[in-house]
């Protein structure tokens, strides 16, 4: 049997960093995330007796996967994107916006990750909810320090499985 020593890429090829990925990233960094990680989550928080307000917005909602998972437990849905994936008010920019909500839930484009998360707390209404799917890589590194003392989490929540999201919504 051969060993394997690959090169200088293979160690972050193995923990998928992008900069080494061999396909680019979606152009406005559309990955959309399995709606069975949103109904794992909602069921935890049922678990837990944390309820969430009726009106949720989900200010990048892509195509609509997690939206619809919400409306299947009875949310209602303010739907707003950037991109036009065929769902939701088009060509609304969260992070220039003003809008205001009880509860923000969203799975927000990686790069703009820290102000997402900024944009939603400054703009939750008292008391409310911002919740972000992110990975728990997320709470990592020296640069991310200064946002998390300022904006610590009250909860996270860790989807042992992993949150599956596919490149353009393409779940087939």
């Amino acid at each position: 049997m051969k060993d394997w020593t690959g090169d200088s890429k293979s160690p972050h090829m193995i923990i998928g960093a992008s900069n080494y990925a061999k396909e680019n990233r979606q152009a406005v960094d559309y990955y959309a995330t399995d709606p069975h990680t949103l109904h794992i989550f909602l069921e935890k928080l049922k678990a837990d007796k944390i309820e969430l307000p009726p009106k949720i917005c989900e200010p990048a909602c892509g195509a609509g996967h997690l939206s619809e998972e919400l409306k299947r437990h009875g949310f209602e849905v303010i739907l707003y994107d950037l991109y036009d994936h065929g769902h939701g008010i088009v060509g609304q920019d969260f992070l220039k916006s003003k809008i205001k909500a009880e509860c923000f839930l969203t799975n927000p484009p990686y790069r703009f990750a820290v102000e997402f998360v900024v944009h939603a707390v400054e703009n939750v209404i008292s008391n409310g909810y911002v919740i972000m799917l992110l990975k728990i890589q997320f709470l990592e590194g020296k640069t991310r320090n200064k946002f998390l003392k300022k904006y610590p989490p009250k909860y996270v929540y860790v989807n042992s499985r992993g949150q599956h999201c596919t490149k353009n919504g393409d779940f087939s």
